[in-house]
């Protein structure tokens, strides 16, 4: 049985018909339906029912298949421990990440990590939603949000302190609060999802809700308004590194009370087959958090 005429049964299966298989792997029509014509002839059975328009697939079609994704799946997984134990980075690394520190973390690695591979492709989704890596193919999710999907394998690689900022314009009109009481006669910048800012005192974790003069639900429109002077905002410290550096956003410290402490962490579909172009993205991405610029 050759894997090439599997592959085309699997996509059959998932477009719907000939020329979508066809479109999918590259192939012509006739191609196509040649190794499909290969494929029912060694197995002895009908696999799909064609139509001038469509396919469906028969009975014994819809029980093979499951056998034909388990096929595959052990093809791919053979290529990718060859190709890692090869110690070659290559084939389409898959990434997503939050929208700022995608685009001020991981943007500035990629020039390099091209030019140092060269049979290597990245395709970055950057969203401040948790989506489902493993439906979306997605090779490693880079998340600062708290785990909840236990089937996960996740990779701690720094710190990533919450932290309350504001614009040096802001606290010169109406001050610098030194307690969490204190917050309370500020305007606070709210970002959807986090309807209470977490701070940890010695009894433990408390919320704070402070009045909101502005809202979003994207972490950069927070980001920019309170450069803007709108109020204070809390992030995490690797949206706003740059900011605090150049002044543009101060720190903000309470005497009685802490932000919350995350960590930047990878989440990985499964700790198998891990491909190498994973690994060389990872010790990168790891590397430029121990020493950033």
């Amino acid at each position: 049985m050759q894997i090439s005429d599997v592959e085309v049964f699997a996509a059959i299966a998932e477009s719907g018909s000939l020329s979508g298989a066809a479109r999918r792997l590259g192939l012509s029509p006739m191609t196509v339906s040649r190794r499909l014509a290969s494929l029912e002839h060694e197995l002895e059975v009908r696999l799909v029912h064609r139509t001038t328009r469509s396919v469906s697939l028969t009975t014994e079609g819809e029980l093979f298949l499951p056998f034909s994704k388990t096929l595959l799946g052990a093809s791919e997984a053979a290529k990718v421990t060859l190709k890692a134990n090869a110690g070659t980075a290559r084939g389409v690394l898959k990434v997503t990440a939050p929208t700022v520190f995608g685009q001020a973390v991981i943007m500035p690695l990629i020039p390099q990590l091209l030019a140092e591979h060269s049979a290597l492709q990245v395709d970055l989704h950057l969203s401040d939603s948790i989506v489902d890596i493993v439906s979306l193919g997605i090779d490693v999710a880079i998340r600062i949000a708290t785990l909840r999907d236990s089937a996960l394998v996740a990779r701690s690689l720094a710190p990533n302190p919450r932290v309350l900022c504001a614009s040096p314009a802001y606290l010169e009109r109406y001050g610098v609060p030194t307690t969490l009481d204190d917050l309370r006669r500020h305007r606070c910048i709210a970002l959807h999802g986090m309807p209470h800012w977490p701070f940890v005192r010695e009894r433990g974790v408390v919320g704070f809700k402070g009045e909101s003069v502005f809202s979003a639900n994207s972490v950069e429109a927070v980001r920019t308004a309170s450069k803007q002077g709108l109020g204070l905002a809390m992030l995490t410290y690797w949206d706003v590194r740059k900011d605090l550096e150049e002044n543009s956003l101060r720190l903000v410290e309470l005497k009685d009370a802490t932000p919350e402490q995350l960590f930047i962490t990878a989440v990985l579909p499964t700790r198998q087959q891990v491909p190498h172009r994973v690994r060389v993205f990872l010790d990168e991405l790891e590397a430029s958090l121990r020493s950033p610029k």
